[in-house]
């Protein structure tokens, strides 16, 4: 029996790897390219010592603690720099090449352009209704249930309407939040119980370790941080690349690149068989 971790950066057999120890290193620089190109410390954190544990294998505490230092990480890092990406890269189909489970947390002095994109629409949507979009979004898909995929008290998983990859899925506080640090310790457990569900869902799908990149988004930080960010709102976004089987993954080509997405499944297509799938992972059934 493994000892529940009750940080991901305590680890010895990591501390190369640790948010405590990172180096922080500058991709580029402001001087290179103004107004383009910003400074990037990026961090690596790996979720646990045993490299064969990713999140749905983990423990409630241990994932709980990730969540703890992802917050940390944000608010370390958002005290100074506009933007913090927190974002995971899992399996080599995804470009992950180091095959410890772990993230990876870049912070930019400007806004990328998803980013801007999002700040763009939450704005319009809460100067016109009065509401942030994401939060309205997510009242209408608890309704509705056609899209939802798990939820508790906390939080809901859906895979959006807008969804272009086959199992996407987006992930979504029930209440208004703007950022990591502003979630209380009841909706940090909360959210490291839903995680593992849709990760445990992930991985049952086709038996496998289900490949994905996921990030969080939150409103901006660094200078942000004293301006009025009511229109935004904390989420999550998953996007796995696998279709029809552990090997036969979805392609943006041809059509889809030089036109637009086309759909291999609906999102309501896609949320009934993630939704119908068993809450314990395959490799911890009874033989």
């Amino acid at each position: 029996m493994r000892a529940p971790l009750s940080s991901p950066m305590t680890s010895p057999r990591c501390s190369l790897m640790l948010p405590s120890l990172m180096k922080v290193t500058t991709l580029c620089s402001e001087q290179q390219l103004p107004g383009v190109c910003g400074f990037f410390p990026s961090k690596v954190m790996c979720f646990h010592p045993h490299s064969d544990l990713t999140l749905p294998l983990m423990s409630l505490l241990e994932i709980r603690a990730v969540i703890d230092a992802w917050a940390e990480l944000e608010a370390e890092l958002g005290a100074s720099y506009p933007w913090v990406q927190i974002f995971e890269n899992k399996g080599a189909m995804m470009g992950c090449s180091n095959p410890h489970p772990h993230c990876q947390v870049w912070a930019s002095s400007f806004l990328p352009n998803e980013a801007r994109l999002e700040e763009r629409t939450q704005r319009q949507h809460h100067s016109q209704h009065g509401v942030p979009m994401l939060l309205e979004y997510a009242e209408q898909e608890a309704q509705r249930k056609e899209r939802l995929v798990v939820e508790n008290e906390d939080w809901l998983v859906v895979v959006p309407y807008w969804a272009t990859w086959p199992f996407q899925t987006l992930l979504l506080p029930r209440r208004h939040v703007l950022r990591l640090r502003d979630l209380c310790d009841s909706e940090r457990d909360s959210l490291a119980s839903i995680m593992r569900r849709l990760l445990i869902k992930y991985d049952n799908l086709f038996q496998v370790s289900f490949p994905y990149s996921m990030g969080w988004h939150g409103a901006p930080t660094g200078p942000h941080l004293q301006e009025d960010c009511g229109h935004w709102q904390l989420h999550a976004h998953y996007y796995p690349p696998l279709l029809r089987s552990a090997t036969v993954r979805k392609f943006m080509v041809g059509y889809e690149m030089l036109a637009q997405a086309q759909r291999d499944l609906t999102p309501e297509q896609a949320a009934e068989r993630l939704r119908a799938l068993p809450e314990v992972h395959y490799k911890l059934k009874p033989q």
